[in-house]
């Protein structure tokens, strides 16, 4: 498994990076992305952080993208914060999604998928209308093994069913108990109602490749 949505000290985790780096290890997946709560107040200093581990990446034992979640920030502002992102560095940047569970602003979903973001996080019952563009732009919808955000899971395979958009599963960890290997993404994708879980798993490779630097 590649998880892409994974949170450190930098945010609201509780790790370091080197250390969800070893565990993800241990569990057995492939490579990873640390991708920290953001707003226009710790862009730079989230990527600042990462970059120091930049020089040092060929030695640890998995792929690591360094990132941001760009987080309640208002629909109509999504677009400069994700270019700010990029602007410092960001390999790869996910947007927080309408999740069911939190009061996301509406209107975050359709703003996300106009912009250069690689994946809208656990977008709750996200519109075919956004759907739409997500696909046609190239950015995946989130399944998400997260409490709370899972609860839309199935709804949001549907959608994605219907719009051939593409899905990526991810833990959105914030602690250790949060991670999870290949056969337990399999898992969850089957219980979403994904027929072809594996199809599922090498989309998170292809964003890999694509922003790996």
């Amino acid at each position: 498994m590649i998880d892409l949505h994974i949170h450190s000290i930098f945010s609201d985790g509780e790790l370091v990076p080197s250390e969800i780096i070893r565990r993800m290890a241990e569990t057995g997946n492939e490579g990873m992305a640390i991708t920290d709560h953001a707003d226009f107040t710790n862009i730079s200093w989230i990527l600042d952080n990462l970059r120091k581990l930049q020089d040092y990446r060929d030695d640890y034992e998995l792929k690591v993208l360094f990132g941001v979640e760009i987080t309640h920030v208002p629909p109509e502002l999504i677009g400069r914060a994700v270019e700010f992102a990029r602007k410092e560095g960001a390999e790869i940047v996910i947007v927080h999604g309408e999740t069911i569970v939190e009061p996301v602003k509406e209107g975050t979903n359709y703003s996300a998928v106009q912009e250069e973001v690689d994946i809208l996080a656990h977008p709750g019952i996200i519109d075919l209308k956004a759907a739409e563009l997500a696909s046609s732009n190239g950015i995946y919808l989130e399944i998400s093994a997260r409490k709370g955000h899972c609860l839309a899971n199935g709804y949001v395979v549907r959608v994605a069913e219907e719009t051939n958009c593409n899905l990526v599963v991810n833990t959105d960890a914030h602690s250790p108990s949060d991670f999870i290997d290949k056969v337990m993404a399999s898992e969850i994708l089957r219980g979403s109602g994904v027929n072809n879980p594996d199809e599922v798993l090498e989309n998170a490779k292809t964003i890999m490749r694509k922003r790996d630097r």
